[in-house]
This record gives structure tokens, sequence and C-alpha cells, in this order.
């Protein structure tokens, strides 16, 4: 995984937010349903010191929606829990893996088949790095 830090600035991205939800048929005239603004930098990243952005190598949570090349926004002031998708540091090499199990012995989950679940105990070198909160994808 490529790892890259967020910037503390706020440069806001207020991008046109319509309350219609797109459909794959007919167009219809989009300006009437305009809700307001989202600036695209608060909304996935709210906590910017405490937040990173990975890129993912690898198949391993295609089950979960999250494919090679994609941006992981990584928020570490988010508690991890039983459920969320997180970013691990599992025995020096850098993992995202769904979590299960309980504090004392999580468990981490791939989204696919071919990667058995790993067990995470007081006897190996595991360290929650953070709760994946968004991913970014280009369509091209």
């Amino acid at each position: 995984m490529l790892l890259a830090t967020v910037s503390g600035e706020k440069n806001p991205l207020s991008l046109p937010l319509y309350m219609s939800p797109v459909t794959a048929g007919f167009p219809s005239p989009a300006e009437d349903y305009i809700e307001g603004s989202l600036d695209l930098n608060a909304y996935l990243v709210p906590h910017p010191a405490a937040t990173f952005i990975l890129r993912v190598v690898g198949d391993s949570m295609t089950g979960a929606g999250i494919l090679p090349g994609d941006l992981l926004v990584v928020d570490r002031s988010v508690e991890p829990a039983k459920g969320h998708i997180v970013v691990a540091a599992l025995e020096g090499d850098l993992t995202v893996k769904r979590l299960t199990g309980s504090k004392d012995r999580w468990v981490l989950v791939a989204e696919h088949p071919d990667f058995p679940p790993i067990r995470v105990g007081p006897d190996r070198d595991c360290i929650l790095w953070g709760v994946v909160t968004g991913v970014v994808r280009r369509m091209e």
C-alpha cells in the first residue's frame, strides 16, 4: 500500500448537490433539483490531522467494494470497532480487513473467499492504525 497524509489546510471544493436520485434512463432538466452544494474536503476528511490516504494493492477486499488501485480515506481518530474496515500494521506490513471478534481477540477478515481470517492476540504483533471512512475511485 502507498501512504500519503492529508494536508491540514482546508480549501473548500464545493460542487452542486442534486436532491433527485439519478436514473440510468431518460435525462431530465437537473437544474430544477439542485439541493445545495457539497464540500468534498469536509465530506471525506472531517479530521485532517488524523487522516491519511492509502492506495490499495491486491484484491482481498473486493467483496466490500474495495478494488486494486482505489484510494482509501483512513481516519485515525475513529475508535476501531467490530464491523469496521480497518488498516492494521500486522507484523510490520499494512493490511486492510474487516474487524470482527473482540478487543482481546480481534479477527481480521478479508472480503474475498481466497483469503483466510487472521486471528490477532497478544502473541501477534498487530496495531490497528485507523478506520477506513471512504473510498475514492476514478471511473475511466
